[in-house]
């Protein structure tokens, strides 16, 4: 792989929810297909704040290497290949938002953003500003409850976490991907307190019940550049 784009992913919640795996299936693009496990489908919200973004080769440009990120995604095929699509990404920085927009294709939106440490804890608070988008907000307090290991292969946590191609739409229509690259996943369980969520209220997707949720603390990863999917 080329990397084009260094990232490092700090206080990461994965928090997930089973949803009819039709409902996904008609939010997708007709190349694609919800990717399940054990015949279910999942959905994801996942907060986290990045840190030492740059291109490949370039230093960070001052005002866009860190800021905070959520994402709502959901587990898709394309043909035999494995991967995350996004149904929104927001974040506390207009410049990343722009070019993430443009370059990648992804549906980047700005939003109002706060991510504070508090022990070992982190309270999180986002809500979306941007008129491209529906109204979405999150605020909650979230935190590891047990020590790092890796996800086993053929596990739900691994299925979960261990994606590395994202499927994004291409200007001119077409599929493309991106692969992405890091060392596994150093999950954690996790407990969170969530006073609201209303990240997928827009897709029309329930989430009932509670969410499956890991932590992670720090990864390190390196992006590659967007090619139209084959």
């Amino acid at each position: 792989m080329r990397t084009v784009m260094h990232q490092v992913w700090h206080d990461l919640l994965f928090a997930h929810w089973e949803v009819p795996a039709a409902a996904v299936a008609r939010l997708l693009p007709a190349s694609l297909q919800p990717d399940l496990f054990e015949g279910r489908a999942w959905l994801g919200v996942v907060p986290f704040r990045m840190t030492g973004v740059r291109l490949a080769g370039l230093p960070a440009v001052p005002g866009t290497a860190a800021f905070p990120e959520l994402n709502v995604r959901s587990y898709v095929r394309h043909r035999d290949e494995r991967g995350v699509w996004f149904f929104s990404l927001d974040a506390g920085n207009r410049l990343a938002v722009a070019v993430a927009r443009r370059w990648f294709g992804l549906p980047y939106f700005r939003a109002r953003m706060r991510c504070e440490a508090d022990g070992e804890a982190v309270r999180y608070a986002s809500r979306r500003d941007d008129a491209r988008g529906a109204p979405a907000e999150l605020r909650a307090r979230y935190e590891p409850s047990g020590p790092p290991c890796v996800a086993p292969p053929g596990t739900l946590d691994d299925f979960l976490t261990n994606r590395l191609v994202l499927f994004a739409p291409g200007r001119d229509g077409r599929l493309l991907r991106a692969p992405v690259e890091h060392a596994a996943w150093p999950l954690q369980p996790a407990r969170a307190s969530v006073e609201v969520n209303s990240m997928a209220a827009w897709l029309g997707l329930p989430l009932q019940g509670p969410p499956r949720l890991l932590f992670s603390r720090r990864l390190d990863v390196r992006v590659g550049a967007p090619q139209p999917a084959v």
